[in-house]
């Protein structure tokens, strides 16, 4: 592997396991908030798209820059979207839930490709994969659950994150086992 190369996985390693500790602390602030702020579950749910939009902006900066990673441009781009739409859907929870379901399925499909895209160049794409699957799942479940009459909260976002942190720690874990192995091949 040369230094390039083992630069950019650094680099993915990192950003994937920043990606998963963010989300597990949003996760924890928004089940906090449902029970404690609503004030702050609102703002919760506008920074968790501007969240993506930034780490989006910044792997693809890193991995030469948007206009190389049209994915991740687009994702950004509607990422920012997805936070005003959110402001303005609230306190609406059931709009806001609509919102990030047709965000879920959008960005489950632009995760999808980047993650084919990295699969040629760094392997261990499978949970990203996987992740951008079922995120679009998610969103189509979400859209329906928006438009019945029960009202969700946070913690329905909260599940969704929960299961991108979970991808995203996999992600960087799958990585560094693959570093290990090359590692332990080439010192024998």
């Amino acid at each position: 592997m040369n230094d390039s190369h083992a630069a950019e996985e650094r680099w993915l390693k990192l950003y994937y396991l920043t990606r998963a500790v963010f989300s597990f602390a949003w996760v924890a602030a928004a089940v906090s908030a449902a029970r404690h702020a609503p004030g702050a579950a609102a703002a919760l749910l506008v920074a968790y798209p501007v969240w993506d939009a930034l780490a989006n902006l910044a792997d693809g900066a890193r991995n030469g820059g948007l206009a190389a990673n049209r994915t991740q441009a687009l994702n950004v781009v509607v990422s920012l979207a997805v936070a005003v739409a959110v402001a303005i859907a609230l306190p609406g929870m059931n709009r806001v839930l609509a919102v990030f379901g047709a965000w879920a399925i959008l960005s489950g499909v632009l995760q999808l490709g980047t993650g084919l895209r990295r699969w040629k160049a760094h392997g261990a794409q499978w949970a990203m994969i996987l992740s951008g699957a079922q995120s679009a799942l998610a969103g189509a479940v979400f859209i329906f659950q928006a438009g019945t009459s029960v009202v969700p909260s946070i913690s329905t976002v909260a599940g969704y994150a929960g299961f991108g942190a979970f991808y995203f720690l996999v992600s960087a874990l799958t990585l560094q086992a693959g570093a290990w192995r090359r590692k332990s091949a080439v010192s024998r």
